[in-house]
């Protein structure tokens, strides 16, 4: 099966997800000194909005303001052997960049010999026509710390200096566990592989759940670049990772603290706005045949994301 087949999964001898590296990896930097300067208006996000590692990125663009700096194009939730394309809706059809027609051509334009799977997100370079990175945890860091000159006025900071250890250590925790070990568990291709994903994927939203029982963000007091990262796994997990991934001991609605922390976070501008259910849903769902044949979407479940909470107490 080619790496940009439906199920789009590598698995280990003994069954377990492996996530192919990411080999574009570039920097934008505020001097330039990594040839890709800080440019207002050179550089073009692309993101699928059913994507939880492309969402962080949409929502930290948009907090920062930086709309007017990178601009983004939305990919086509459905994606098939041909990978990522650009067809309808809110992804404004075709590619407005370059005309792709999908998101391969700009990886083969990047690198004619490129090899891995197509991934968003991605930031394509208007000045030397390719692409400058597709790992998406450098993303939100360089739009953080590299574009702060034209952050919007009263921007937050969401990677401050003196909370990066912190936040560090905290994202990689939950990128192992949570993030990444929803994959584990639904792209899992045996039992033991499966139950090992799901057992730390639970021991560690227990763990964040005895975290948020005292303090309303992951680290700091303040909103980071860490809740970012959480939230756009969490406000999948029930409608997704918990049937179609099999991640299914608790639903996030039966955590007190770590639901309340999700819709205090999706009632925030900049977030909830950014959630497209409809692309979430058909995307896992009509996707990975590999898991569900019928590429039956399921109608539910109704959720109150706009439900108050009383996440304003903690400190």
């Amino acid at each position: 099966m080619s790496l940009n087949a439906q199920f789009p999964a590598e698995t280990s001898a003994d069954g377990a997800f492996v996530r192919q590296n990411y080999s574009i990896r570039d920097r934008i930097t505020a001097d330039g000194s990594s040839g890709f300067p800080a440019v207002p208006g050179r550089y073009h996000l692309y993101v699928s909005l059913a994507c939880p590692w492309a969402h962080r990125a949409i929502i930290v663009r948009g907090l920062l303001g930086l709309e007017p700096v990178v601009s983004m194009s939305v990919v086509d939730p459905i994606r098939d052997e041909r990978g990522w394309a650009f067809r309808e809706g809110r992804g404004h059809g075709p590619d407005p960049i370059c005309g792709f027609q999908f998101l391969s051509e700009a990886y083969l334009r990047t690198d004619s010999s490129f090899a891995g799977r197509y991934t968003v997100p991605c930031i394509w370079d208007r000045v030397t026509g390719r692409l400058v990175t597709n790992n998406y945890p450098d993303i939100t860091i360089d739009f953080e710390t590299q574009l702060t000159a034209f952050h919007k006025p009263g921007a937050p900071d969401l990677y401050p200096e003196r909370l990066q250890p912190d936040i560090d250590a905290v994202n990689a925790v939950i990128y192992e566990d949570v993030n990444n070990g929803v994959y584990k568990a639904g792209f899992a291709a045996s039992q033991t592989a499966y139950e090992s994903a799901v057992d730390a994927l639970f021991r560690r939203l227990d763990w964040v759940e005895a975290r948020l029982s005292s303090q309303r963000y992951l680290v700091g007091g303040q909103l980071t670049e860490a809740d970012i990262r959480l939230f756009t796994t969490l406000v999948r997990f029930d409608a997704v990772y918990f049937g179609h991934f099999k991640c299914n001991l608790r639903r996030i609605v039966d955590y007190p603290n770590l639901w309340g922390y999700a819709r205090d976070l999706f009632q925030r501008p900049g977030f909830g706005e950014t959630v497209d259910f409809d692309h979430i849903k058909r995307h896992y769902y009509m996707t990975h045949d590999h898991i569900n044949p019928t590429r039956i979407v399921p109608m539910g479940p109704i959720v109150d994301w706009l439900a108050p909470h009383d996440r304003a107490r903690l400190p």
